[in-house]
């Protein structure tokens, strides 16, 4: 009689990493294969390992969308070093524990986000759907049809999401705005990100959430971090009032016993904890 060993877990795909100099004092780093969410899912766990791997000679990380730059200092290292050192972490053989470790932390969340669309909170939705040659109505429930990642933190905290299956690319606002009030939900790409506080955007704004997704009275300030998941869910303008100001929180925050009546657009928010 045989014994066949029981299934394990399901495995990581190994990750190729492709390593291109970028000046004399920085090196870019990508996944190479796959899909463009798991490139940018790659991405995110490349970034991880580099921050805690902390490699000698490293001075600083900056995260793209589907990329990760590794700025270093070209006197104590070289770009074939550090691509090594990176490489044989991400294999598990360096002292990060590799790319398993870089998994293991916090598991993603799911947010739901309610947005509402109207001429003062939606002024690019109309060109944004002549552009990709659709309805907006159709644009809308593109967004709301898609659960997004987010594929790392921007200026400000601001979540940045992908991929929205849009039939085609969205273009950056030909002169930006100056300010873009909070809350505002804005597309360019295939990429949608929320506006956290007042401040210049190139992004076509398309609707605008009542909740607050970073406060810095909350500890952490967001809670959201890269490798969450996102839906939007368009709501009633009259709904706003109930919801306006309110921390954005996952939806498996627990609720609260006895929150006072306001109505909810499917994410857990501070009426409802």
């Amino acid at each position: 009689m045989s014994i066949q060993p029981a299934p394990g877990p399901p495995t990581q795909t190994p990750l190729e990493i492709e390593a291109t100099p970028f000046g004399d004092s920085a090196l870019m780093l990508k996944a190479s294969e796959g899909t463009a969410e798991e490139r940018q899912a790659g991405s995110r766990r490349l970034r991880e390992l580099v921050f805690n791997l902390q490699p000698h000679g490293l001075l600083d990380v900056v995260a793209g969308v589907d990329s990760v730059l590794v700025e270093f200092d070209c006197l104590a290292v070289s770009h074939a070093q550090i691509a090594q050192t990176i490489r044989l972490a991400a294999a598990g053989t360096g002292p990060a524990g590799g790319l398993a470790a870089a998994d293991a932390g916090r598991a993603a969340e799911l947010f739901v986000i309610p947005v509402v669309v109207s001429d003062a909170f939606s002024p690019d939705l109309p060109e944004v759907a002549a552009e990709l040659g659709i309805s907006p109505e159709a644009v809308l429930d593109i967004l709301q049809n898609s659960e997004l990642s987010i594929n790392l933190l921007a200026s400000a905290m601001a979540p940045m999401m992908g991929t929205i299956p849009f039939p085609g690319q969205v273009s950056r606002c030909r002169e930006p705005r100056t300010n873009v009030d909070p809350g505002s939900v804005m597309v360019a790409g295939t990429s949608a990100i929320i506006q956290p506080f007042p401040g210049p955007s190139g992004w076509k704004v398309i609707g605008r959430t009542p909740l607050t997704v970073c406060d810095i009275r909350e500890d952490p300030a967001t809670s959201y971090t890269p490798g969450d998941r996102v839906r939007f869910r368009v709501i009633p303008e009259n709904e706003w009032e109930a919801l306006e100001g309110q921390f954005l929180r996952p939806a498996s925050a627990p609720a609260a016993p006895a929150a006072p009546a306001a109505a909810t657009a499917g994410g857990t928010t501070d009426a409802d904890r």
